[in-house]
């Protein structure tokens, strides 16, 4: 993934217990806060809208 800007969420702790993510139009980067280095999971945007939409939906 091309260097992307990193966001975590406001709510979430200053301890580095969370997820980041990067957004594209075309993809969304997810990775451990913990292990910044450790690898990235990529999902195609559409695929990580309906996620979001399933999570919320519960």
């Amino acid at each position: 993934m091309i260097e992307q800007t990193w966001r975590k969420s406001s709510r979430s702790a200053s301890a580095a217990q969370c997820v980041e993510l990067a957004v594209t139009d075309a993809v969304t980067g997810v990775r451990d806060t913990k292990n910044r280095d450790g690898g990235t999971l990529i999902f195609k945007a559409r695929a990580f809208r309906a996620f979001l939409s399933e999570v919320k939906a519960r």
